[in-house]
């Protein structure tokens, strides 16, 4: 009885640590995926260059977006879409109202007609966004 006893703990702590182990590895494909900080680093310094001229200053932002969506995709992040990633995503990023701006003046940028952009607003948005790809490693 001693040996069929055994037996099944040692079945059973394999078992255990089979689940552990799957659970862990599932738990680690899924974040933390190391991004090309490089090629992350040489986008944002071109879209940078948008900022010199105001008529750009969209282009910037929806550029900066398109970045940041792809960080999440590349980082793991699941959803359907960028704003479904953030929320995928939002343990991670420290500064979630920030980058929460800059997408959503994205989207006004794309979704509505004659949007004045202000100075102040492209920076926020663009810090925000920023900041994000700093805490998911693109930057």
């Amino acid at each position: 009885m001693n040996d069929a006893m055994n037996s099944t703990y040692i079945a059973v702590g394999a078992g255990a640590l089979i689940v552990a182990l799957v659970a862990l590895a599932a738990l680690l494909s899924r974040r933390g995926r190391k991004l090309n900080t490089e090629y992350y680093t040489q986008k944002w310094r071109d879209l940078q260059k948008l900022l010199k001229d105001s008529a750009t200053w969209p282009l910037a932002i929806i550029d900066a977006d398109k970045l940041l969506d792809q960080a999440l995709k590349e980082g793991g992040y699941k959803g359907k879409t960028t704003g479904e990633r953030l929320v995928a995503a939002q343990r991670t990023i420290q500064y979630n109202d920030d980058v929460w701006f800059g997408h959503k003046l994205r989207n006004k940028l794309v979704h509505e007609t004659d949007i004045k952009l202000k100075e102040r607003d492209v920076k926020d948005a663009l810090i925000g966004i920023r900041r994000a790809l700093k805490d998911l490693g693109a930057l």
